[in-house]
């Protein structure tokens, strides 16, 4: 990996004077900021170090007006450079900035007081001693402070030694925090097109390396792109680990691009307008914030008040945070929330659920259960993360990804479902059962009608594999229940069941229950149908003729062998609507002849082979 290391410090204190001592470069890159002599904007460098590795640096403005640009850069980094004047010693902004690196949780660092030529050794003496207190009770309590002169190059050597120290610092902490991390992400914090080329986007590169051809996701939005080409610190490489990289784009155009996006193939980066965060400070309800998060900001608002006025177990609280325009974020994510009231005009916040529960699922939103989110975010462990919001949510995914129940959860709706049956007369059809389970289900959490309706199937075949429940054919009973009679041998009825069969054998048929009704087929006879396996329900309102449903199954199968099967060609293949191939993809993944996978449907573990299809 390479260091990021961003400056800090009050406006005419040196931070770019000082960046171009050590590599070489001028960080103000805008012809304004050349003219003015003031840092306008974030501004970029690199130190090449005679073991052959690299810094990189992120030159941010001073100014109290120009604190939203710091933090672009400060978002971005791995350890902070507090610059500070011998000739003026620690000043507003120099507070602010640390209160800043504070609220991010910058815990590697050094400060540097320049102007050392000028102030002279008693005066530099004094104010390596003033900085000294600053940095006591922050972040960076204890880092290495040197003094240095920018213009003779006085202690510029020993700076140097002092960084590859820190670098060794930063990368020692990244090796014993690595959970080997299988995706990456890069917050676009500048963007510019290249003639007769396309659009090229810089940022700090977390996470896995990238390589040359890798499509990323662009958040917030839908749109994919393909990584052209990837440069560091202008070269041209096949692949780049985390540090200061550009990347050359196809797909998007120059003016759909800004800063505050974030290009990632990591799923757990969403785009969100409502944040689950614990406060480092508590703050009141309806608090007023800018909120900074990596290169974006967006006002915000803190929702402290009825189930979103959580105290923690460990004494912190936390909040809901909605915010003015989606952002991209993850759980784990900081961000910084200043204030334009208040005592603590500058608070960080460690982002706990990107996606807080909504609804009735709001419930559930208890200190205890935000308590342990808290306690899996903090320290990074992923497969906690995922069991403490499943606790949190009661449920988590969605008809095309899976449903995964909480415990709690799925025992409520499992006894719902046997209620149900126990009730004269006992026993039911299969597809009741499910709406049974599917509306038990949306009384406890917040999922989508279609979700609801495949996980309570979910649970009903649960039910049925432990053995709480007995199937025969399309009817469902308690053990011991007897079964349910089969229809008298009525012509009418035979010939009703004929018509239901012929209905139904369509791509697209209609709903079960009309296409019963205009079929004169009572509701004995439909299970008669599909006990005799000439029909196939898949829920309560899509059911196929047998033969029709094993030419699709077929297809479908045919299909996946290919490629991965998405939805969308399944739905083109068919001529069908989405309604009907989510249906027959949830049966097709709940038999085994399919099984879901992040690229699309593959042929499951019980798919027979094509020729006995």
């Amino acid at each position: 990996m390479t260091v990021v290391i961003g400056t800090a410090g009050h406006i005419d204190h040196g931070k770019t004077t000082l960046l171009h001592a050590l590599t070489g470069i001028d960080a103000d890159r805008l012809p304004e900021e050349r003219r003015r002599g003031m840092t306008i904007d974030v501004g970029y460098a690199h130190l090449a170090l005679p073991d052959g590795t690299e810094l990189d640096f992120v030159d941010v403005p001073g100014h109290d007006r120009l604190v939203g640009n710091m933090l672009v850069g400060a978002g971005e980094i791995d350890a902070a450079m507090l610059v500070v004047a011998a000739d003026d010693g620690p000043r507003a902004q120099t507070l602010e900035h640390l209160g800043l690196l504070d609220a991010i949780g910058i815990r590697h660092g050094i400060a540097v007081v320049t102007k050392a030529d000028v102030a002279g050794p008693d005066r530099t003496a004094d104010v390596v001693a003033s900085v000294g207190r600053v940095l006591s009770g922050t972040s960076l309590d204890g880092a290495p402070i040197v003094a240095v002169s920018s213009v003779d190059g006085s202690g510029i050597d020993d700076l140097r030694a002092a960084l590859v120290a820190l670098r060794d610092r930063v990368a020692g902490a990244a090796a014993a925090g690595d959970t080997g991390a299988t995706t990456c992400r890069l917050a676009i914090d500048r963007v510019f097109g290249v003639k007769g080329r396309g659009s090229v986007v810089t940022g700090t590169l977390r996470g896995a390396t990238l390589a040359h051809g890798a499509t990323l996701r662009l958040v917030p939005g839908v749109r994919t792109v393909r990584v052209r080409e990837v440069q560091v610190h202008g070269r041209t490489v096949e692949t780049a680990g985390p540090g200061r990289t550009a990347l050359l784009l196809a797909g998007v155009e120059t003016g759909q691009l800004h800063r505050g996006l974030v290009l990632t193939d990591d799923p757990a980066v969403t785009a969100s307008d409502r944040m689950l965060v614990r406060l480092a400070v508590p703050l009141p309800d309806r608090a007023r914030a800018r909120v900074h998060l990596g290169t974006a900001a967006a006002d915000g608002s803190m929702g402290r008040s009825g189930r979103d006025a959580l105290e923690l177990p460990d004494g912190s609280a936390a909040a809901i945070v909605r915010l003015s325009l989606p952002l991209a974020v993850a759980a784990g994510d900081r961000c910084v929330l200043r204030l334009t009231t208040g005592a603590a005009p500058i608070v960080g916040a460690l982002v706990l659920d990107a996606a807080p529960p909504r609804g009735i699922a709001r419930r559930r939103q208890t200190n205890e259960r935000v308590g342990r989110l808290a306690a899996a975010v903090s320290v990074q462990d992923p497969r906690a993360i995922r069991a403490a919001r499943l606790d949190l949510h009661g449920a988590i995914g969605s008809r095309d990804a899976g449903v995964e129940l909480a415990a709690d959860v799925a025992e409520a709706v499992g006894a719902a479902v046997l209620a149900a049956l126990a009730a004269p007369p006992s026993g039911s059809m299969l597809t009741q059962a499910r709406a049974v389970a599917a509306r038990s289900l949306r009384r406890h959490v917040s999922l989508e009608r279609t979700a609801a309706v495949a996980a309570g199937g979910s649970v009903v075949d649960r039910l049925v594999a432990d053995g709480r429940l007995i199937r025969d054919g399309a009817d469902i009973r308690l053990p011991g229940a007897t079964p349910h009679a089969e229809p008298v041998a009525d012509p009418a009825v035979s010939a009703a069941m004929d018509r239901l069969e012929r209905a139904l054998a369509v791509a697209a048929p209609p709903a079960l229950a009309e296409a019963a009704r205009v079929a004169g087929c009572p509701p004995a006879a439909v299970r008669h149908l599909e006990q005799q396996g000439r029909i196939v329900v898949l829920d309560a309102d899509v059911a196929y003729a047998a033969v029709t449903y094993r030419e699709i199954e077929a297809l479908a199968l045919a299909l996946a062998t290919t490629a991965p099967l998405t939805p969308a060609a399944l739905r083109d293949a068919t001529g069908t609507s989405r309604k009907f191939v989510m249906a027959i993809l949830t049966d097709l993944d709940r038999r085994g002849v399919l099984r879901r996978t992040d690229a699309g449907h593959v042929p499951g573990p019980r798919a027979p082979s094509l020729r006995d299809v």
